[in-house]
């Protein structure tokens, strides 16, 4: 009986498949994301960019045929991972490459999704690209150009730049320092009327507890927390305190942390921890160690110069200096996993490219980075998958391995669950229903790397 059923189906899926191209992947072992377990002996039927039918392999399956047909010779998949805040290169007098060479080291190190936080025009046309398959590249969400100090000047003003990005088809507000407290409970009103999510940094006129119960849906590199656990009556000295106040950790309450933990899971608030930004921009390794890194020969040489001078310059200043930092990176770790063993979700970030970030590649340093501090490897792969979907409130259609969903997956020759490094070198991954080869991906990388070749 159970032969005759999936007979029935297939013959029905061949059927199908002669308007649209079909993939069968098959011989494969699949992480779903529904759970902590691992499906063994699977095949995947995928149509119309779609996973169609997941079929466990057994000695009563019939043969499988499709118009492209994928033998994972018992390799696993994965949703894919996101990349949740992202800064993709503007446009620059009309070119792209930057911006498509970005969408293929994204590509490259299994990123299927990017929420890029600080938006231009050029990013928008570039999402058109992607969807409309012009550009290979991972899915993309863009928020619109930042509301600070100097881009916000009123309530009002505020107002009308949230109407402005919603209707120029931003999907996303971010908040950076600057914004006064009247401004912010404007844009968020707003932002709820026009139904587009913000969030970002925390100003400092506006708090924590503010940001919180203005709806913020996400707070960046976990800012906001450090200020919100310091002393009623420490009043903070910007010019002394070092970035993002990090010579005050030594100051924190922890005490005061279990309200501001009620008061962000009350608000249903999300954390992007970027881990890696505050690892390698604010950290004590040298400039010069991390201007070696292998990935870096995928970026222009001025660009990396340009971080080399920015992180030199706090180091000339002794921001950096392991007895200030040192500290700060472990309050910051005890924060992160604080905030994750409570219940508030977290969502894969690593603030790339930006210092020493490398698009992609710096995922697998955030990854690392989250794995140290104590978090799971399942739970790290929800913050690359279920979590992100849930942020953007289309957990029916990506996220997980399930059928009915987007065909969006990577597969890796090892169980992830088990071994996080084999994530940094994809056999191949599906986007869309679309299959792209492990070897395709390392072509694309070598057309980058000799584009940025060192004279």
């Amino acid at each position: 009986m159970r032969y005759y059923v999936i007979s029935l189906l297939l013959i029905f899926y061949s059927a199908f498949a002669v308007e649209a191209q079909d993939l069968l992947v098959t011989n494969v072992h699949v992480i779903s994301m529904e759970n902590d377990q691992v499906l063994k002996d699977q095949a995947l039927y995928i149509s119309e960019g779609k996973i169609q039918k997941i079929i466990p392999l057994t000695a009563q399956t019939p043969r499988m045929s499709a118009d492209q047909v994928i033998d994972g010779n018992g390799a696993y998949i994965f949703p894919g991972l996101a990349e949740f805040h992202a800064h993709l290169p503007v446009a620059n007098d009309g070119s792209t490459q930057l911006q498509e060479e970005s969408m293929w080291l994204y590509l490259a190190n299994g990123v299927l999704r990017i929420r890029s936080m600080l938006g231009h025009p050029s990013h928008l046309e570039l999402k058109r690209m992607v969807q409309s398959g012009e550009t290979e590249g991972p899915r993309v969400y863009i928020a619109g150009p930042s509301f600070n100090g100097n881009s916000v000047s009123s309530p009002e003003q505020a107002a009308q730049m949230v109407i402005d990005q919603k209707k120029a088809g931003y999907d996303h507000l971010k908040i950076h320092p600057g914004v006064e407290l009247d401004e912010m409970w404007e844009i968020a009103k707003t932002a709820k009327e026009e139904n587009i999510p913000f969030g970002g940094h925390v100003p400092l006129a506006v708090g924590i507890e503010n940001a919180l119960g203005s709806g913020f849906k996400s707070v960046e590199h976990m800012d906001g927390y450090l200020e919100g656990l310091l002393p009623d009556d420490l009043e903070i000295d910007p010019t002394t305190s070092g970035p993002f106040n990090l010579k005050l950790a030594d100051q924190v309450l922890m005490e005061k942390l279990p309200d501001l933990i009620v008061k962000t899971l009350q608000q249903g608030t999300y954390i992007a921890p970027t881990l890696t930004l505050f690892d390698r921009y604010f950290g004590y390794i040298p400039a010069d160690e991390f201007r070696l890194a292998p990935e870096m020969k995928y970026l222009p040489g001025p660009l990396i110069q340009q971080w080399v001078n920015t992180k030199k310059q706090l180091e000339r200043a002794g921001m950096l200096d392991r007895e200030f930092v040192a500290p700060y990176l472990a309050f910051r770790n005890r924060l992160f996993m604080e905030l994750h063993r409570a219940g508030v979700p977290m969502i894969m970030a690593s603030d790339s490219p930006q210092v020493f970030n490398v698009p992609g590649f710096s995922i697998h340093h955030e990854i690392e980075l989250m794995s140290e501090a104590g978090m799971s490897n399942y739970e790290i792969l929800k913050t690359g998958s279920v979590e992100p979907a849930k942020y953007m409130n289309a957990e029916a259609n990506w996220g997980m391995i399930k059928e009915g969903m987007s065909a969006d997956f990577v597969m890796v020759k090892e169980n992830p669950l088990e071994n996080l490094k084999t994530m940094q070198k994809p056999l191949g991954l599906a986007i869309g229903g679309k299959w792209i080869t492990g070897e395709k991906l390392q072509e694309e990388l070598d057309r980058i790397e000799k584009n940025h070749e060192r004279k």
